[in-house]
């Protein structure tokens, strides 16, 4: 099963403020301004924020070394090119950003976001403050479809746990370790099958999941949005893609760095290697389980996950085995958010956090609270 990832990152001044200047960027590196352009063997994309930009591989890789071999390159050469002027930061929102501190792209696909602005209104944290690691794994058919689908979504809450890394919101701690999903899962509320409580149900053969894909385009043409009647515009926690045929993981905060992002694909390609993992299959029960690990992280569901990480470990390629140290690291010490709120509270310095963890991003470090 090939894997791939996309990874987006804010731009910020080295005081870490947000910049909302990807199409400046894009523009200098090539040119022209355009959502996608060829850098350094990978792609660099627009977001629909501007203070965010995104790295994606040219195909998807066989190991998860060789992803990382094809994603690496970019990044450094980004920092030989723009590290004296701008600073990267991972994370799955920017910790300080205000909304009227970063834009809309405003270039090609308009129409697509005046769409997205009349139903839903995009001027808020839930459209322009949100930074997600997506994983992308290859399907060869509907069997292998259906399987992936069904045993993936009985991980979400646990890579959730694990991957949470946005306990920042305008500056202040709001209470929850993971505020991408709390604002990601309202952002469309006025169409809440859109994003389906974070969730997906279990499906027993791909008509399932496309009779729900349906029921959203009936939904959008009420309003007139005929144009967002497209597979990307399911954004649950867990979607199909058919124009590359694979599933991918949305529910994901981006991490601090890449080596950590490769980490997390290790843990689930591993995962998806076993046997029975012996999870809770209830749609209600994963729901509310995903709702309390935003809130307690890894404590909520420690026993779970060590005997996951057993797992993973005892199934594990030797690729995979290079990186799973640190999900058992983030298991044993808390997910990035419950490191990052730890320092805090020791310390209170939020800017001097940020250029820690945008070095680890540099350096392809994964951080620690120390």
């Amino acid at each position: 099963m090939r894997i791939g990832t996309e990874h987006e990152y804010s731009v910020n001044s080295p005081d870490f403020d947000p910049l909302p200047i990807s199409d400046r960027i894009i523009e200098e590196i090539s040119g022209s301004v355009a959502g996608e352009i060829p850098f350094a063997g990978l792609s660099l994309c627009k977001e629909l924020q501007k203070t965010v930009i995104e790295f994606v591989p040219a195909m998807p890789a066989e190991t998860v070394q060789d992803l990382e071999a094809c994603i690496l390159p970019g990044i450094v050469e980004f920092h030989r090119r723009f590290g004296d002027r701008y600073h990267l930061l991972g994370l799955g929102m920017h910790p300080l950003l205000r909304l009227e501190q970063t834009s809309v792209w405003d270039h090609d696909e308009q129409e697509y976001y005046a769409a997205y602005d009349r139903l839903f209104n995009i001027r808020q944290h839930g459209w322009l403050n949100i930074q997600a690691l997506q994983i992308n794994l290859e399907y060869s058919d509907e069997s292998c479809l259906v399987d992936l689908f069904n045993r993936l979504r009985c991980l979400v809450p646990f890579l959730v746990a694990v991957t949470a890394s946005s306990p920042l919101v305008e500056g202040r701690m709001t209470g929850f370790l993971d505020n991408r999903l709390v604002y990601y899962q309202e952002n469309q509320r006025q169409i809440p099958l859109i994003c389906n409580r974070i969730i997906p149900g279990k499906i027993e053969r791909l008509k399932d999941y496309l009779s729900v894909q349906e029921e959203i385009y009936r939904e959008l043409k009420k309003y007139d949005a005929d144009i967002l009647c497209e597979e990307w515009v399911t954004s649950g926690g867990l979607i199909v893609r058919f124009s590359r045929p694979c599933i991918e993981i949305k529910a994901l905060d981006e991490q601090e760095c890449l080596r950590s992002d490769m980490a997390v694909c290790a843990f689930v390609r591993a995962l998806l290697r076993c046997g029975s993992l012996d999870l809770e299959e209830d749609r209600d029960a994963l729901v509310e389980l995903t709702g309390e690990v935003m809130i307690k992280g890894t404590a909520a569901v420690r026993p779970e996950l060590d005997a996951l990480f057993r797992k993973a470990c005892a199934a594990a390629s030797r690729d995979e085995n290079r990186y799973l140290p640190l999900i058992g690291e983030r298991i044993a010490d808390g997910s990035l958010a419950e490191q990052m709120r730890a320092k805090l509270d020791r310390t209170g310095d939020i800017k001097g956090m940020l250029r820690e963890l945008s070095e680890s991003l540099r350096s392809n470090v994964p951080w620690t609270a120390g």
